[in-house]
This record gives C-alpha cells, sequence and structure tokens, in this order.
C-alpha cells in the first residue's frame, strides 16, 4: 500500500451522506408546511379580491353581483363587459387557484338582479395544499373552518 494516497475514504463519504439525509429530514416538512401556509395566504387575498370585484361590479353594471366567477374574468378579446367584467385573473375565473377550488354560487336574480352571493375555498388535498377552509358572501367577512367546509355560522379570521 502506498502511503501517500490522496482522496476520500468510503466511511467519509457515508458520513456526509447521512449528515445530508438529515439535514433534509429536518428541512423538507418545514418546506411543505411554508407552502401551506403561502396557498392559504393566497386563498384568502383571493377572496377578498372576489369581494371587491363584485363591489366594483354590482356599481359598475347595476346589475347587482355577477352570477358566476367568469363573469369576473377578463373577456376574450374587446372591452369588459357584464359577461366579462376583467376584475379578476383568467386563474381565479377558472375557480382554482394556488392548491385551492373556489365554488361560487349566487343567488337567483330577481328583476334581474343577482341579490347574493357565496365563496367557498376548500383545499385541493387537505393536510397538502392546505389546511383551512374559508367561506366568503356580499357581506364582505372571511370566515374559517379547520375541520369541514367553511360556512356563514364559522369565526372570522383575523378576530
Amino acid at each position: 500500500m502506498r502511503s501517500d494516497s490522496r482522496g476520500f475514504s468510503l466511511i467519509e463519504l457515508l458520513i456526509v451522506v447521512a449528515i445530508i439525509l438529515i439535514i433534509a429530514a429536518i428541512a423538507i416538512p418545514n418546506l411543505l408546511k411554508s407552502k401551506m401556509a403561502a396557498n392559504q395566504a393566497s386563498a384568502v387575498a383571493s377572496l377578498r379580491t372576489i369581494n371587491t370585484s363584485e363591489l366594483t361590479y354590482s356599481a359598475t353594471y347595476n346589475q347587482g353581483y355577477s352570477s358566476n366567477l367568469a363573469q369576473l374574468g377578463p373577456p376574450a378579446s374587446g372591452p369588459a363587459t357584464s359577461a366579462a367584467a376583467g376584475l379578476i385573473d383568467s386563474v381565479l375565473a377558472g375557480g382554482t387557484k394556488s392548491g385551492y377550488v373556489f365554488n361560487y354560487t349566487a343567488a337567483p336574480a330577481v328583476n334581474n338582479v343577482t341579490p347574493s352571493y357565496t365563496v367557498t375555498a376548500s383545499p385541493i388535498s387537505v393536510g397538502t395544499t392546505g389546511q383551512n377552509f374559508y367561506f366568503t358572501d356580499e357581506s364582505n367577512v372571511i370566515r374559517q373552518n379547520s375541520t369541514v367546509t367553511a360556512s356563514a355560522t364559522d369565526s372570522p379570521i383575523g378576530g
């Protein structure tokens, strides 16, 4: 055997790999929690955007609220109309954004005026894309539930 050989031994390399695996085991769950928190913050921001857009829609078109999310979305071409007001982005108008599904329900129109609406935001995969469920309506109060789909009886967020 030569005494002047250079390089790392197999044991040294295995120790380094083990250290990297331990660090990864600690970091990955924290990264997933951060992603879930970001998705939840995005869902709340999207609900605020929908509420603001509904107020603008109601004031602009004098038809009450929109009958679906697509009406708040951008027009395919040309100027904004009551059928495509251009108040929210096309992703949110499609009903899915940042790991959450947005379900929009409008009340039946009375004299061609939609008097109210509700929106729920539910995680696509509970525990992975989000933990909390959210609800809002024309009152502009966003409510949260951590176990089931949120409703008007749940506690407001930030309260």
